[in-house]
């Protein structure tokens, strides 16, 4: 499975490509401001098409160039109804349960908290690997308490710490972790000593 990401725009959000191998069908998730100008290089470094837009929450930072990156590739934003009014460009509802999208089976969990309608998108690779796009619910060493509820966010973490401990987190912005490490060493989870 082929798995790229980059930081755009003044926020550094994280957008990454997902495909089962270079050279074919891929998704974008969070085509956030600023992402345009790295998208398209990025693509064709690994000779990617996008066949599916997929945002974890509705703000601009995750989803500002999903317009330009629509018309540019002909296919719609996929994004929880409740954060759509962040979106500028056509979309379509996301709805609860896997999709099936560039030859991936991509998982859809609702985490409501930073958003009304934020959501993590899991994924298991061919090879066995797993995967949670987390968006901005959960970071490496903390999570996004920006917006929402707390009560909401609280069960979404929880929610995400069902997960098996090897899942690779893809977080909305900085470094990639593992549930076993955010587990561990995130004083922010749910149940975390101090």
């Amino acid at each position: 499975m082929l798995v790229a990401g980059f930081a755009a725009g003044p926020l550094r959000s994280n957008c990454y490509l997902l495909a089962p191998a270079p050279g074919g069908p891929c998704v974008v998730v969070d085509p956030g401001e600023g992402a345009m100008a790295p998208l398209v290089p990025a693509l064709a470094e690994h000779e990617l098409t996008p066949v599916a837009l997929l945002a974890t929450h509705g703000h601009p930072d995750h989803v500002g160039a999903a317009a330009e990156a629509s018309a540019r590739y002909g296919v719609p934003l996929r994004l929880h109804p409740a954060d759509a009014d962040g979106c500028s460009g056509p979309w379509e509802p996301l709805a609860e349960g896997p999709l099936a999208v560039a030859g991936l089976t991509v998982g859809v969990l609702p985490l409501p908290g930073h958003t009304p309608g934020s959501v993590a998108f899991t994924v298991t690779a061919h090879e066995g690997g797993r995967l949670v796009l987390t968006g901005d619910t959960l970071f490496a060493g903390s999570i996004g308490r920006t917006g929402g509820s707390g009560a909401d966010l609280e069960r979404s973490l929880r929610t995400l710490l069902t997960l098996a401990d090897d899942t690779v987190v893809l977080p909305g912005h900085g470094p990639a972790t593992t549930l076993g490490r955010e587990r561990a060493g995130n004083p922010h989870l749910p149940g975390a000593a101090g």
